[in-house]
């Protein structure tokens, strides 16, 4: 795919933070038990048969009808939605994804419920036949409009009944509002009766026109998006979403924003919140939610330690991550990290997720066997 100037320049700047991470990793969090020796990190023959829980999909026929609708003008599209599915299987060869759980986007867009429903229908037209196309290749999350309920009700019916979906895909905020927020029940409700699992995805900071940096100079996918995630996380835990609804599993984007880092900042004062959050329910909440690796991700050793290492799902932000990012960053950012042992780093690479959507095992494609 040919790349803009934009996308070089946030490659560059990811580059430059996966770079930092690097120099910062962490030892430690394994037990002598489970230690493997230095060199067997590969996680053996699951290594080349990863699952990407995070693989963004816009199908090349919705934006011909987009843009004939009058909601995209093709010239203008970012990077990451020019989705082509040579470039993806070249780049699921390269690193050994067997499967790509795919992530609808662009779907924020519409001005009416029609439209959604209409330009919905030729989401789910692309993603059946894609799908049969590559058998086991790619696997598909059913697209939540939350903006309207009545869509997102016959959306989930068709995603799940139709083309055998293995999550809902939602954004941390819709208008402003963030999940957790009791106006969101009924779509949760639909979802716990399914026991499904729901993906998150951060964008822009409510109040901020969309695409313009907060921070001049600094894109919002840096920083804002962080937050976005983990404001949505916070206010999940606050009004006890994952209790109100116990079998609905959220998965929580690059390694969960900075939910990890302010893991005891929140027992320490989440009496300040209302209402009051003691220390327990804030760690139960913190091993309930699973956190996939895109971003790259930084080192582990606070992650495990927060969430442990059977809640972190493989993922690589394709395409808005780039081929290079993904290979030179995200994979070595598991592959390296010294506080995952071979164990871990199966599980990671495939195992949880198939835990986590058991009808992957159906639709993906089978690890090869290690004969080692």
């Amino acid at each position: 795919m040919p790349e803009s100037t934009e996308t070089m320049s946030r490659r560059s700047l990811l580059i430059a933070g996966g770079a930092a991470a690097t120099t910062a990793a962490t030892t430690g969090g394994s037990s002598a038990e489970e230690t493997e020796p230095q060199g067997s990190r590969s996680g053996g023959d699951a290594g080349r048969a990863r699952i990407d829980v995070h693989h963004h999909f816009t199908a090349p026929a919705w934006v011909d009808w987009a843009e004939r609708e009058g909601l995209v003008r093709r010239e203008e599209l970012p990077w990451w939605a020019r989705w082509d599915v040579d470039s993806a299987l070249a780049l699921m060869d390269r690193v050994g994804i067997a499967t790509a759980v795919l992530n609808p986007t662009m779907q924020d867009r519409y001005r009416s419920a029609a439209q959604a429903r209409e330009g919905l229908t030729v989401v789910f037209e692309a993603l059946a036949d894609l799908v049969a196309a590559h058998p086991g290749r790619f696997a598909v999350l059913g697209p939540a409009v939350l903006d309207h309920s009545d869509v997102t009700t016959w959306a989930l019916q068709h995603a799940f009944d139709e083309l055998g979906a293995v999550g809902v895909s939602a954004k941390a905020n819709y208008n402003g509002v963030y999940l957790g927020d009791p106006s969101y029940d009924h779509f949760l409700a639909q979802l716990d009766e399914r026991a499904t699992v729901l993906f998150t995805h951060p964008l822009d900071l409510p109040s901020g026109p969309p695409g313009v940096p907060t921070v001049p100079g600094i894109p919002n996918f840096m920083c804002d998006f962080l937050l976005d995630s983990t404001r949505a996380a916070v206010n999940m835990i606050r009004t006890g979403t994952l209790d109100r609804y116990p079998h609905v599993s959220v998965v929580l984007p690059h390694a969960g924003g900075f939910l990890p880092a302010i893991a005891t900042r929140m027992k320490a004062f989440g009496s300040f919140c209302t209402p009051p959050l003691d220390a327990a329910r804030v760690q139960d909440h913190l091993h309930r939610f699973y956190y996939d690796t895109a971003g790259p991700s930084a080192p582990s050793g606070t992650l495990v330690a927060t969430a442990g290492a059977d809640r972190i799902l493989f993922g690589t932000d394709w395409p808005a991550a780039s081929a290079d990012i993904i290979t030179g960053f995200t994979v070595p950012a598991v592959e390296t990290d010294p506080v995952f042992t071979d164990r871990q780093r199966r599980g990671i690479n495939r195992d949880n997720a198939l835990r986590l959507m058991p009808t992957l095992k159906r639709n993906s494609m089978p690890a090869p066997v290690d004969d080692r």
